[in-house]
């Protein structure tokens, strides 16, 4: 369950006036812009930027842009996307240019529906004129690329295979644990095309036969990008919210704070999951992610405008 909801009394054009009137003359009333854009969906503030257009002759966004700047700008621009163009254009970005950011890549493909990643293939070959695979493959290799184009199939198969539980488990120890040397191959194809259901059942026979989690035996027998990308597939069909929640604990965890991942799992969760996020944060590490947030935010930037919209989407 999310926590941005849709405004029960909306009026596009009346949202519209505000943001104008909060942009207009000398400052930038930027506690208006976050209160509004932060109690509206996604797909009100598409209509309120339509309103906008059609009531003063601009765009929204660049509106924004030009009283904004910083984090808050930065956030303020992806609430103002639509979802799958915001997953889209994040992939883009982790990939253009010199080196690729394998952490997004990871996150988003590892984390999203098939019919998700459906929709963001078709919004990244209209927005950037090119095929999301083809820009993988150029980026990566190996065991690492072809999990990848797995995931990029959005084909698993759908519940539980009773008949191949025990097998799974045993070919996962087989190829891992149960020999010299690793068969990558095996973890590839079992982790990349089944359920989440049938995994989570895989998963405790495999503990079974093991005595250890498959988790420490991913991270025992595979290295680098192949195995940060297995165990976050592990851990997404264990719980995605419980994952999200891991990488939110993680990008504020050391002295400075990892904004573009605290921003894109904030906002691209805000109206999915935020609040079985929030209750996995609590759970699995004692405080309240709204707490972690205004600390960790306010011990950089105090009182900032960007921090008070993070808490705000809580």
């Amino acid at each position: 369950i999310g926590t941005v909801k849709p405004f029960v009394n909306f009026n596009a054009k009346h949202d519209a006036e505000i943001l104008h009137k909060a942009m207009k003359g000398l400052g930038t009333n930027e506690d208006t812009i976050i209160m509004l854009l932060t109690a509206r969906s996604n797909d009100q503030r598409q209509q309120i930027k339509a309103a906008y257009k059609k009531a003063y002759g601009k765009d929204l966004v660049s509106a924004l842009k030009s009283e904004l700047g910083g984090l808050l700008e930065s956030l303020i621009v992806a609430l103002m996307t639509p979802p799958t163009l915001y997953d889209a254009s994040q992939l883009h970005k982790a990939l253009k240019g010199a080196g690729t950011d394998d952490d997004v890549l990871i996150e988003i493909l590892a984390s999203r529906t098939s019919e998700e990643i459906e929709d963001i293939i078709k919004v990244y070959k209209k927005e950037f004129s090119g095929k999301l695979e083809k820009d993988i493959c150029g980026d990566t290799s190996g065991h690492y690329q072809k999990l990848l184009v797995i995931l990029l199939q959005g084909s698993r198969e759908e519940g539980v295979d009773e008949e191949k539980i025990e097998k799974d488990a045993k070919d996962l120890f087989a190829a891992g644990e149960g020999k010299f040397g690793t068969n990558e191959e095996t973890f590839v194809t079992i982790l990349g095309n089944r359920s989440a259901e049938h995994l989570r059942e895989v998963f405790d026979a495999y503990k079974k036969l093991s005595g250890s989690d498959i988790e420490d035996s991913i991270e025992g027998e595979t290295t680098g990008n192949l195995e940060n990308l297995l165990v976050a597939i592990v851990k997404c069909a264990r719980s995605v919210p419980g994952f999200l929640a891991e990488g939110l604990y993680n990008s504020m965890r050391r002295a400075g704070t990892d904004d573009d991942t605290l921003m894109r799992i904030m906002v691209s969760r805000s109206e999915v999951d935020m609040l079985d996020i929030r209750a996995s944060f609590k759970k699995t590490y004692g405080v309240s992610l709204y707490s972690t947030i205004q600390i960790k935010t306010n011990a950089l930037l105090y009182d900032s405008p960007d921090a008070h919209l993070s808490l705000c989407m809580l």
